[in-house]
């Protein structure tokens, strides 16, 4: 059984040497395999993977590579193993570590940046200096689960201690696995200026961050917000989560229903969820003047964006990445007092062994798919179960 030195496991917790996992061959290529259970080192934890949504840039790792660097480059037949947005069971501590036990239920942020660089000792450490430096002859401490090391398509990862979450015994595991999909549109609010009660927000695009956009801005306290999209399923869904006007971009013009939508004027806020090539410059004649704008997407290809108009209109314009300054913990406290049901972006469940098909209900957006989760413990082998 698994003992290695200095790490403190228990028998309650029994963790094998070995465990499944999918690795990256060729660009999407993926194949159900046998690695090494890892070793926590100091301030790091073995966590025993329960539950693993799939993201949007899970597909493009898969597919296209970046964001992911291992070793220095293309996450290609490298023995990686994709997937960040995973939540479990602490199952053993590396040495050192008093600050968890073994058997507490937590949910994970994806980055625990290297703690030395500038933006890390800012509190900005998704944006570390030192991304993907933790391989080879260097080893400057950062680690991206999923993107520069191991991720959660498996049955086992190694978490920093400062990439987890307590989640009380009320959270399902499904549920869990979107307090990062939460706490990136927390981040979002953060950076616009964090105290948005009563200002006026348009998110656009409803995917689950934007979904998600909706319900943290509302449970802050903005009004109105305003949802734009194309798919007036996820629009309802939108309403549900407490946004209070809708718009599908397909109907009418989205700049000019904002505008009338919030008496004749621009908003406060945009959170850009969506990624559309035009989305900068709607978000820009969305907003008043000084108004500002949160970029939570990218487009696939460069976009053209009016500068000018920026600006003139004394515009700003702010780009996130991912969950930073500990936002997963106040997106999670809203979920554990029920602000908001982050539930209702979970849509399908698959066995860890079924991944290639839970990939493509994601990818594909089969059954009209939103959050897809793969479970990896405490669930007999599903194939495809919709969420209540």
């Amino acid at each position: 059984m698994y003992k290695p030195d200095h790490v403190k496991t228990s028998p309650d917790f029994p963790v094998p040497e070995t465990m499944r996992a999918w690795v990256l061959g060729d660009p999407g290529q993926l194949a159900l395999t046998t690695k090494p259970v890892p070793v926590p080192k100091r301030a790091e934890v073995l966590v025993r993977i329960d539950a693993v949504a799939i993201c949007a840039t899970d597909l493009e790792i898969i597919h296209h590579g970046p964001p992911a660097m291992i070793q220095g480059g293309l996450p290609y037949n490298k023995n990686f193993t994709p997937g960040h947005e995973y939540m479990g069971t602490v199952a053993a501590l590396g040495p050192g570590v008093d600050e968890y036990s073994i058997g507490e239920r937590v949910t994970v942020e994806i980055h625990a940046g290297c703690g030395q660089c500038k933006r890390c000792r800012e509190g900005m450490y998704t944006a570390c200096h030192n991304y993907g430096l933790n391989y080879g002859d260097v080893d400057k401490g950062h680690r991206a689960n999923g993107f520069t090391t191991d991720g959660g398509f498996a049955e086992y990862a190694v978490n920093s201690i400062n990439t987890l979450v307590r989640i009380s015994d009320e959270m399902s595991d499904e549920e869990a696995t979107l307090v990062v999909t939460a706490g990136t549109a927390m981040y979002g609010l953060t950076e616009l200026g964090g105290l948005v009660a009563g200002e006026s927000v348009v998110v656009t695009g409803p995917g689950p961050i934007g979904l998600l956009g909706v319900a943290v801005a509302k449970a802050l306290g903005a009004q109105p917000v305003i949802l734009t999209g194309t798919r007036d399923n996820r629009l309802q869904i939108g309403r549900e989560l407490g946004a209070d006007y809708v718009v599908n971009a397909r109907n009418e013009d989205p700049v000019d229903a904002v505008r009338r939508l919030n008496g004749g004027k621009g908003v406060d806020y945009v959170i850009e969820c969506s990624g559309a090539p035009e989305a900068v410059n709607e978000a820009a004649r969305m907003v008043n003047r000084g108004g500002r704008i949160c970029l939570a997407a990218f487009p696939s290809k460069p976009a053209e964006v009016d500068i000018a108009y920026l600006v003139r209109n004394n515009i700003y314009v702010y780009g996130i990445r991912g969950e930073g300054k500990s936002a997963t913990h106040r997106a999670e406290a809203f979920m554990a007092q029920k602000r908001f049901d982050a539930t209702k972006v979970h849509t399908h469940t698959f066995a860890l062994e079924d991944l290639p098909t839970a990939l493509r209900y994601a990818r594909e957006r089969i059954e009209d798919a939103i959050k897809v989760v793969v479970k990896t413990h405490g669930h007999a082998a599903i194939k495809s179960v919709a969420a209540e």
